[in-house]
């Protein structure tokens, strides 16, 4: 009895380790993407495996490939109100909506800055 004891490894254990690797790759960019407070907190994030098995024709080779692929929580969307007006010689005018009126001190004692203004592409001229 001088057979050799074989070892089972699994298949992510294959490629020197690097099936493994990649799987943790994508595992860092998700918890990444669960620790970033401009995404939901609880939405579902996924990692998809794709392992391709491709066996030469006496079926003695077969090459593998495995592809990990996060996917991750959107950013939180981001919102702001804009004003539709026109300036004083009627062309259109849009400004971004302050929540107080520009120059008026806020009870932290800041100063309400002046509101941005839309640039207008082609605008009737």
């Amino acid at each position: 009895m001088n057979e050799a004891v074989q070892t089972r490894e699994s298949i992510m254990r294959m490629a020197k380790g690097a099936f493994e690797e990649r799987v943790d790759y994508e595992m860092a960019k998700v918890i990444d993407n669960i620790l970033d407070l401009n995404t939901k907190a609880t939405e579902k994030r996924k990692i998809t495996l794709t392992i391709e098995l491709k066996p030469d024709d006496e079926r003695k080779m077969i090459q593998v490939a495995v592809q990990a692929k996060a996917t991750l929580a959107p950013t939180n969307p981001v919102a702001t109100s804009l004003c539709v007006t026109t300036d004083r010689d009627g062309k259109p005018l849009v400004a971004e909506m302050v929540p107080q009126v520009p120059g008026q001190l806020a009870l932290d004692g800041r100063e309400q800055p002046r509101p941005k203004f839309l640039k207008l592409a082609n605008a009737s001229a």
